[in-house]
């Protein structure tokens, strides 16, 4: 079981760049824009490798150019270090596309 986040302190360079809290503090959200769909489904397809290995899967719905992400550990109840990391994971990767 992963440990539930204690730290928060983590999140404030997620949430300066965009990233939010849902309205109960357990799931970090966005939503990228990407130039069309190719480039958003290249991004999900490397941001998936990513999470695979992690054995960590988002919360996403793609339309078009774009993708809505929340993340959250069920098993800790809430965020857990993760998230964090595979939130920065998806802005390294946006950045890339």
């Amino acid at each position: 079981m992963t440990d539930k986040l204690t730290d928060r302190t983590a999140l404030e360079q997620l949430l300066d760049g965009g990233w939010k809290l849902d309205k109960n503090g357990d799931a970090l959200t966005k939503t990228f824009l990407f130039a069309d769909f190719i480039t958003a489904f290249g991004w999900m397809t490397r941001v998936a490798i990513h999470a695979e290995k992690m054995n960590h899967h988002p919360e996403w719905e793609n339309v078009y150019r774009r993708v809505r992400v929340a993340l959250t550990t069920h098993d800790a109840g809430g965020l857990s270090a993760l998230d964090v990391t595979l939130a920065r994971k998806m802005d390294e990767e946006a950045g890339r596309s």
